[in-house]
């Protein structure tokens, strides 16, 4: 008996991928060795629904295969849609699913009803994503490790209780640095005004966006504990700073993008003002303040919810009117205020934990201050179907997120370049990714590698053990060396050379660019060495490759809006074709530590001709659209295709 579905073929499902609200889709199941089945039926339902059966009706035979079909018209309004078949046989009945993977595709045949459905994204007609943001080039700063502008290096603000740091030293990272307990308030001095000065930099690499971790005033030097929404921390600038950045950014073509963490403030704020710093009555030291319907406390003042049981780290309650107010809605709200001030939009940190209800009035604001600002979650899964807190999220449907940043794809980029997984895996993992995102948002995620939160991308090609299974005094002190690194070097820029040709926005975390390496936090946000780049980059290898990769990315919208489809995909080489109205190009990574021969089938393409655009000029003609390609190891080929 053989049963086969395959969501990503248009022969069983059409169309492919997400769909908007009322849809009529097709669906095909084909059967071989179950002789004349008393019943074929498609089962569907929407997410927390009823299920609802379907009868199939045959339409004809493929050699001793049986196709089965019927159409389904989609829900009215946004929702995830789940399916699978049942074959009603003589011998009992035989159900088919999604597979083990649970990834779309092919799927796999049970006895039992299936634990594991297919999935259709149902989204609004009227969702739309910013253009601007899916063809650019994104950067990642941490304002305090990045420059400080300072002519005289000075530190900016006259705060006495932090610790100043020489640049380029490592971040402390032992409760014992701080005094006894972990503080966060080791500073390098970076700024805003660093970061203008460095606009042109930026500008010459072909960044086109700048996602600064927060700037607010805060505590610490990541600045995820906001003292204020309403005020740049003073160690980086004021707000006529912040619009000066702006500025000067838009003249060379360059957006800013600000982080927003609306799930919780620090202890040490405006709103709570546990520790007095203030001139303000916070919700800690009074149930008369005007901030304390913000929070949730058991036991007032002391016992409160805090982010992952972090003390500094009040959580806010978001459902309250006053709050949402104050960030969303009222005429000066915080998201309006920076969007006026000349931000083009917003990353959301741990999206998840916010509720669906104030992500979708926050896109709303955000558009009605600046309609063409992007709304980017935290989401580090599937983004499509994750589940938070027992409910389902909806950041796709239409009403909530533009983008997330695409964890999923870093796992797979990683993991594929390790030799963790062959291609097939990989591509498995890409496609499931543009099987369940709406278009709008599947060109719009933002493709990272390394980030404030993860090791650096470069540690990670050097096979390093995971950071949960080594001290953070290892940590502090590894560097990689020798073949070690030019081994990590050659996967790192093959990781670059994929993420700048696959679709969504490459965004690159400071320091990348050069080689900087580190594992996770704090040793992922280590200085940017000005001056001392060739002691990273002896060669000009790695910053040649980013440039070039830029510049070849930029080469046409293929790369950034066009048609996504893969190719090859045999051992650990990988290939892919790009298109948008005339333009194809042909990407081939060999993912091995060894070199490769292999036959590509582009026939079905009409593509008679060949060149390569990413190295020397290579030039291949096959009148019969098979050619045969010589793959070095750790390498990408990309070739215009006519």
């Amino acid at each position: 008996m053989t049963i086969e579905h395959n969501s990503r073929e248009k022969f069983y499902r059409r169309p492919f991928g997400a769909v908007t609200c009322g849809t009529e889709i097709r669906f095909r199941i084909s059967a071989s060795g179950v002789g004349i089945p008393n019943a074929v039926r498609l089962v569907y339902k929407k997410d927390g629904g009823e299920e609802i059966r379907e009868d199939m009706v045959y339409l004809f035979d493929v050699a001793d295969h049986c196709i089965y079909s019927v159409k389904v018209t989609m829900p009215d309004e946004v929702c995830l849609v789940w399916y699978y078949f049942e074959i009603e046989t003589s011998q009992g009945t035989v159900y088919y699913g999604n597979n083990q993977s649970n990834l779309g595709g092919r799927g796999e045949m049970s006895l039992q009803k299936p634990g594991r459905a297919f999935q259709i994204t149902v989204y609004g007609t009227d969702y739309k994503t910013p253009d601007w943001f899916k063809e650019g080039i994104a950067y990642q700063i941490f304002v305090d490790r990045f420059y400080n502008g300072n002519d005289d290096g000075n530190f900016l603000g006259d705060r006495t209780d932090i610790i100043k740091r020489e640049w380029g030293e490592i971040p402390f990272y032992k409760a014992e640095q701080f005094g006894g307990e972990y503080k966060a308030n080791d500073f390098f001095g970076g700024n805003l005004e660093g970061v203008i000065k460095k606009l042109p930099y930026l500008k010459e690499l072909g960044i086109t966006v700048i996602y600064l971790n927060p700037i607010f005033s805060a505590y610490s030097n990541h600045k995820y504990d906001t003292g204020s929404y309403e005020k740049i921390d003073s160690m980086f600038g004021d707000e006529d700073k912040f619009k000066e950045l702006c500025t000067e950014a838009e003249k060379l073509g360059i957006r800013i993008i600000l982080d927003g963490v609306f799930n919780h403030t620090g202890s040490d704020s405006q709103y709570f003002n546990k520790n007095g710093t203030y001139d303000s009555v916070g919700a800690y030291q009074s149930q008369d303040s005007p901030y304390y319907s913000w929070y949730r406390f058991m036991d007032w003042p002391g016992v409160y919810e805090s982010w992952w049981g972090m003390t500094t780290l009040p959580q806010v309650e978001e459902s309250d009117k006053n709050y949402r107010e104050y960030i969303l809605s009222g005429k000066n709200a915080i998201i309006k205020k920076w969007l006026k001030a000349g931000a083009s939009g917003w990353r959301l940190d741990v999206v998840d934990e916010l509720p669906g209800a104030f992500v979708k009035e926050l896109r709303k604001n955000a558009k009605e201050a600046k309609q063409d600002a992007v709304i980017i979650g935290e989401v580090w899964e599937d983004a499509s179907n994750k589940t938070a807190y027992g409910e389902r999220c909806e950041y796709f449907l239409g009403k909530e997120l533009d983008s997330v940043m695409n964890y999923p794809m870093r796992t797979a980029l990683i993991d594929a370049v390790l030799g963790k997984i062959e291609a097939p895996e990989f591509d498995a993992r890409l496609m499931s990714l543009k099987e369940n995102y709406p278009p709008q948002a599947y060109y719009s995620l933002l493709n990272m590698v390394s980030s404030h939160d993860v090791e650096r991308v470069l540690t990670m090609m050097g096979g390093v053990p995971s950071r949960h299974e080594v001290d953070r005094d290892y940590q502090a002190n590894f560097k990689l060396d020798g073949y070690g690194l030019e081994v990590a070097r050659d996967r790192a820029t093959l990781i670059l050379g994929l993420q700048m040709t696959l679709p969504g926005v490459p965004c690159i975390y400071y320091g990348d660019e050069i080689g900087m390496q580190g594992y996770g936090d704090p040793f992922c946000r280590q200085c940017y060495p000005w001056g001392k780049e060739d002691e990273l980059d002896p060669t000009g290898t790695m910053r040649e490759r980013y440039s070039n990769m830029i510049i070849l990315r930029n080469l046409s919208k293929a790369f950034s809006i066009g048609e996504f489809e893969s190719v090859y995909k045999i051992g650990h080489v990988y290939a892919f074709i790009r298109y948008y109205d005339d333009d194809k190009y042909i990407v081939v990574a060999n993912m091995d530590v060894k070199n490769a021969n292999i036959r590509l089938d582009i026939a079905r393409f009409g593509i008679t001709k060949m060149t390569c655009v990413s190295a020397e000029e290579e030039v291949m003609d096959a009148a019969d659209g098979i050619y045969f390609i010589d793959m070095p190891q750790l390498w990408i080929k990309v070739y215009r295709a006519e």
